[in-house]
């Protein structure tokens, strides 16, 4: 899973720092987290996406084409 958190976060002009006080997290959390030395929990997942005002899918990078089956579809 792909989730390019410091593209979102500079597209709409928040730093680091403000980023991690509205999730309650710590600034060196979401440095860690931008360069992969830290897991996101769904949690702070789902913080950060209602920040943005995105969908989880959005957050993660996930697209699927219109009418495209994943292996859940039944």
């Amino acid at each position: 899973m792909h989730i390019n958190l410091k593209e979102i976060r500079e597209k709409n002009h928040v730093s680091q720092n403000d980023l991690a006080e509205k999730v309650e997290v710590s600034t060196p959390y979401i440095c860690r987290f931008e360069k992969g030395n830290q897991a996101l929990s769904l949690s702070i997942a789902i913080d950060i996406a209602d920040y943005f005002d995105i969908s989880l899918d959005e957050l993660v990078g996930r697209r699927r084409i219109k009418g495209e089956r994943n292996e859940f579809d039944s």
